[in-house]
């Protein structure tokens, strides 16, 4: 057992030679002045010596005092500061992550509750982004994006191999025996992936559709509903469609191709950020079942 005053004594002892009054003390701690007194006085018998000269226009700390303070402000710091980093510790870590508005809403958001659920101790704070130069400036601390070739300052993991296939309204789909079927039927595009009809048919061998045919859509979300109102046959990667499959406001008749791309997590090789948790970020998304 350690040998030691009352440390609420010691404490109203530091507050009183710091402030080399009772008075102020007091107001410090929010006790009565007599309240630091009584504490005073109890350390002080303790010891057996006294730790401050009384007087008039207030206390002077003795040698004795003098020496206790130089040990007990050191001691209080040093609790301070440990108690400071306990409790960041034990705040949990935030990442900012981007991904595309599609990928958040029809993949990683439903899923999130998974992750938060196995890792309590990490903030995901989701950002829509699919501007490279986010990360770059580390103003996000990871982005996923589909691709092939990715810049050299990333450390890029593969999740999932990218499939796009046709989508289009349930009623529509019963037309659809053939990929040239879809290519003589009114075709939606988004700005986003302008080359995806053509990507689609030069892997199937087929002939490309004709130039400018059909609508085009600033986001994906807006030619899949589009697509859904029966205006015309969309193509999507099948992550970014499976709940609106599975709800049967969507069909894919002729199903998915891998497009050569993969969806990959990307962080910069030299971030100096909370390596801990993107390993536990990326350890989860490469154990979660995509679509495919």
């Amino acid at each position: 057992m350690r040998r030691l005053p009352s440390l609420n004594a010691l404490r109203f002892f530091d507050s009183a030679a710091r402030q080399s009054s009772f008075t102020l003390a007091a107001r410090e701690l929010c006790v009565t002045h007599s309240a630091v007194s009584q504490q005073i006085r109890q350390l002080e018998e303790w010891l057996g010596c006294p730790l401050f000269e009384r007087r008039a226009g207030g206390v002077r700390l003795t040698a004795a005092g003098l020496s206790l303070q130089r040990s007990a402000q050191e001691a209080f710091d040093l609790i301070e500061r440990r108690c400071d980093e306990l409790r960041l510790c034990a705040q949990p870590a935030e990442l900012a992550v981007g991904a595309p508005a599609s990928f958040l809403s029809n993949w990683l958001i439903p899923r999130l509750d998974d992750f938060e659920a196995r890792h309590p101790d990490i903030r995901i704070r989701l950002q829509t982004a699919a501007d490279p130069a986010l990360l770059n400036t580390q103003r996000v601390d990871a982005l996923i994006l589909a691709g092939r070739d990715w810049p050299r300052e990333w450390a890029a993991t593969p999740l999932f191999a990218e499939t796009i296939g046709p989508v289009c309204a349930p009623a529509a789909a019963a037309r659809i025996r053939r990929p040239a079927d879809v290519l003589d039927a009114p075709l939606l595009h988004t700005s986003s992936r302008a080359g995806a009809w053509e990507d689609w048919a030069a892997r199937l061998g087929i002939p490309p559709p004709a130039a400018q045919s059909g609508r085009e859509f600033d986001h994906l979300g807006h030619m899949l509903e589009a697509a859904a109102a029966g205006l015309g046959i969309a193509i999507a990667p099948a992550v970014l469609v499976e709940a609106d499959l599975h709800r049967g406001r969507l069909s894919a008749p002729l199903g998915f191709i891998e497009s050569g791309a993969s969806f990959a997590l990307c962080t910069l090789k030299e971030s100096g950020r909370a390596d801990a948790a993107l390993e536990r970020l990326r350890d989860w998304l490469l154990a979660t079942p995509d679509a495919g």
